[in-house]
């Protein structure tokens, strides 16, 4: 990219991450599609359809996108049964978006955090590092932690004492793990989030508040991913548990002693208070506020800024929507009413000046 400064065209450039060049044939046998045209096509990238080169790989989802796909300049397109692209090698996949998403893993190398460990780091001297592990600039790791091969740990970060993390975990620059966290394998923390303070407990007597206890940790299964700036509360007198393939957005908070399942996704600004518990596969939207021991089964969906009040179970398959949350056939009901109450209030008002004129 070149911008014009003074006369003179300066170049711009962006950091971008390195590429592994697979052919159509690799790429096909990798994510299981069924392969259409040039087996030999090389492929070295992913993007948008408008901004892809020849060797990027694109995607489409439906016939509506089909002439996007058709006229990028790219030579190679993941796409669902039954859409016609001319002049493409086609990666055949029922569910392209996912094929994609999975190509994309084998084509794009992803940044390195940290590469072994850098002077400025302290390392206490019982923690325990594997020898390929990098730490990163500042990083601080704790008496008696864990640092397991392959892991990643940025700037800043700090391990607390008695922390462990498990193999090809990647932790971003200042994240803070307190005291005995435990990571799985392959977890992924993002800049700023804090994992293990206290939880929000108080008993209330003589007049002011009693600091109850935080004595739990927490744990994070494998494949986990923990956006920027979001927090993680420790247990109190039980622990916080977050299951293997679990995705929290930027800015989720999980209070003291929650219990999250498997493969559950968690979008941005969303407050879980102490003691609740998601199943397997939950979806919660964002700015969704869940209070304290509250159950959200499998496969249950709280749509965007739903609250959900305090003891409510949520049934596995359910959709909820609005505050309080309910079933989202009568969400829509009770608003579709609720928007035409200004309509109503007239219709009253003018029934009443008719029963007052008689």
């Amino acid at each position: 990219m070149e911008y014009q400064a003074e006369g003179r065209a300066i170049a711009i450039r962006f950091p971008v991450r390195s590429m592994m060049r697979r052919t159509a044939k690799e790429l096909a046998e990798a994510i299981g599609a069924r392969l259409e045209g040039d087996s030999a096509a090389e492929i070295g990238g992913v993007a948008a359809p408008e901004r892809a080169g020849a060797r990027d790989l694109i995607y489409v989802e439906s016939t509506k996108h089909a002439q996007r796909a058709t006229a990028s300049a790219a030579i190679c397109v993941v796409a669902a049964e039954g859409i016609a692209l001319a002049g493409k090698t086609i990666l055949r996949s029922a569910q392209p978006k996912v094929a994609f998403a999975r190509a994309a893993e084998l084509l794009i190398e992803r940044a390195p955090i940290a590469s072994g460990i850098h002077p400025t780091a302290i390392v206490a001297p019982l923690a325990r590092v594997a020898p390929d592990a990098g730490i990163g600039p500042y990083a601080v790791i704790g008496e008696d932690a864990h640092v397991g091969p392959g892991t990643q740990i940025g700037a800043h970060a700090v391990i607390g004492a008695g922390c462990w993390i498990g193999e090809n975990c990647r932790i971003h620059p200042r994240v803070t793990l307190y005291g005995c966290v435990r990571l799985g394998n392959r977890v992924e923390i993002h800049s700023g989030a804090v994992i293990g303070a206290d939880g929000f407990g108080y008993a209330f007597g003589e007049g002011k508040y009693w600091k109850f206890p935080q004595a739990g940790i927490v744990e994070i299964g494998d494949d986990v991913e923990i956006g920027a700036n979001s927090t993680i509360d420790r247990g109190s007198l039980d622990d916080t548990r977050i299951a293997e393939g679990v995705k929290l957005d930027n800015l989720v908070h999980v209070g003291h002693n929650c219990q999250i399942g498997a493969h559950t996704a968690i979008a941005a600004q969303t407050g879980i208070s102490g003691s609740s518990v998601l199943g397997r596969h939950v979806v919660v939207g964002g700015q969704v506020g869940i209070a304290d021991h509250c159950r959200l089964e499998d496969g249950a969906i709280a749509g965007a800024q739903a609250g959900i009040p305090t003891g409510k179970t949520i049934r596995g398959g359910q959709t909820v929507w609005g505050t309080p949350a309910r079933e989202i056939g009568k969400f829509k009901e009770a608003y579709g009413w609720y928007a035409r109450l200004p309509e109503l209030a007239a219709r009253i008002k003018d029934l009443e000046a008719k029963l007052a004129a008689k």
